[in-house]
């Protein structure tokens, strides 16, 4: 049974491909099958080079639009990306990702404007994410196929280009220490996430380089102690 009526919010869910032949269809037929309707597909491609940008022309009746043009990294596109929304909300997805049915679930409680709704994953066959906390954020971060953000975050949040691979983490960062931000958490299952991402197989050296001072100034002194004494274990167990 399709989902479907004029109160129920729109939502935009963002893809940012590049050479993604292989399974951005498979990402597409997800979302096509999901019981809720009212969605806009976005996808901002980087210039492909395989036959990414035939399949978004064999789609292009069911997409809100999309392009193909270089870009300067994922993080440049999705801030393209994100000045195409018309929708109420946002979900970011990969080309390799697939939406679940508890997407639908969630879409039925986005009802608190101004807030990041988020549930959990599926990541190497687990559940993943849940509830949480500052230090859980600091620990584990929070997978952006978990998380809808009102569109209107964006009119003072976009992702900082200097953090190649955890522009995500940053934003969230951000975010979480947005007092007009509300975090609402929701046990559905959002997606299927695909772990051969970079960000999965690369860190990001800036990040490592600001992350004491990040997480004092976005989570609090008691979340930093925590963070510098989990530091100082790893660094002593290395010694």
């Amino acid at each position: 049974m399709t989902i479907a009526n004029i109160s129920a919010p729109k939502i935009s869910i963002i893809i940012v491909t590049r050479n993604a032949a292989s399974t951005l269809q498979s990402c597409l037929n997800s979302i096509y099958s999901q019981r809720y309707s009212n969605v806009e597909i976005i996808i901002q491609d980087g210039a492909s080079t395989d036959q990414t940008v035939d399949i978004l022309k064999s789609n292009s009746h069911r997409l809100f639009c999309w392009k193909s043009e270089p870009d300067r990294g994922i993080y440049d596109a999705m801030n393209k990306a994100i000045d195409e929304v018309t929708g109420n909300w946002v979900i970011f997805l990969g080309a390799d990702d697939e939406l679940l049915d508890g997407f639908s679930d969630m879409a039925l409680e986005l009802k608190e404007a101004h807030s990041i709704y988020y549930g959990n994953v599926i990541y190497k066959g687990m559940k993943c994410s849940g509830f949480m906390t500052p230090y859980k954020m600091v620990k584990t971060g929070m997978s952006h196929q978990s998380m809808f953000y009102s569109s209107s975050i964006f009119k003072s949040h976009r992702y900082n280009l200097n953090y190649k691979i955890s522009a995500d983490s940053i934003l969230n960062m951000e975010c979480w220490s947005d007092k007009s931000i509300k975090w609402i958490y929701k046990d559905y299952m959002i997606a299927n996430y695909n772990h051969t991402g970079i960000s999965s197989r690369d860190f990001d050296q800036l990040l490592k380089k600001n992350m004491s001072r990040l997480v004092f100034k976005h989570y609090g002194f008691i979340v930093w102690i925590r963070y510098k004494i989990r530091e100082f274990k790893k660094l002593y167990r290395k010694g």
